[in-house]
């Protein structure tokens, strides 16, 4: 399973929220190239990385710091926020991007999103899907839509899918542990899948318990900054 550190920028600085909540924001780092070279130092090799005012607004606003990032790093990086348009998928390939995440446009505009699906290949794309109670929300959690996560899956699997970020709005920030149960119904009902897991994490114990769950990858955002998971020592484990 792979771990996979977060990087979320809000006007170029590295933050995190709070169960998704703008108004719970920390801002850890004012220069996020800093942190994922440090992430680079102790041996990590992948990076999410979101534009959350890019969610926001829904265009990407933050290409300084992905510029940036992806200049001073080899990381291997998927990127999200605000993803709309041909233009901005093929700007951000172009960079360098291994993934991009793509999330409320996928459930406003399905038919586009299946055709960069089929435009520009599988795997340079993650179905983002932030639900709560099983529910999808979008627009960077502001807005909850009347759709089920396994419908929104089996809309796109049979298209071609093959990567799903699922995030526990419930559980993101609250350092609490991740969704279990979430993350193994949807590995028995999608098996091909390759599933990340995201919010929630903890501690190595809980990496373990998802681990065990035969996952993809975890994204371990907050549990780093707050230092109760250390990524050199889960490095040498």
């Amino acid at each position: 399973m792979k771990i996979i550190p977060a990087i979320d920028i809000i006007e170029g600085k590295c933050v995190r929220l709070t169960q998704g909540d703008f108004g719970q924001m920390k801002v850890y780092r004012k220069n996020p190239a800093e942190v994922a070279l440090e992430f680079q130092d102790v041996g990590m090799e992948y990076l999410h990385l979101v534009d959350l005012d890019g969610a926001k607004k829904g265009k990407v606003v933050n290409w300084k710091v992905i510029e940036e990032i992806q200049d001073k790093t080899v990381l291997t990086i998927d990127f999200g926020g605000g993803v709309k348009t041909d233009e901005e998928v093929e700007h951000l390939l172009n960079l360098g991007i291994n993934q991009i995440n793509v999330g409320s446009l996928a459930v406003q505009e399905p038919k586009k999103f299946i055709g960069w699906l089929h435009k520009y290949g599988p795997d340079n794309f993650i179905l983002s899907a932030d639900v709560k109670n099983e529910n999808i929300m979008i627009n960077g959690w502001q807005e909850s839509v009347n759709f089920r996560l396994f419908n929104l899956v089996i809309e796109f699997i049979n298209q071609g899918l093959e990567y799903l970020t699922c995030t526990d709005i419930g559980s993101d920030g609250m350092l609490q542990g991740p969704n279990i149960g979430l993350y193994k119904k949807l590995k028995q009902r999608f098996p091909s899948l390759k599933i990340n897991a995201s919010g929630g994490v903890s501690s190595a114990d809980d990496i373990k318990a998802l681990n065990f769950l035969n996952l993809h990858g975890v994204i371990i955002g907050k549990a780093i900054y707050e230092g109760r998971i250390n990524l050199a020592e889960l490095k040498k484990n």
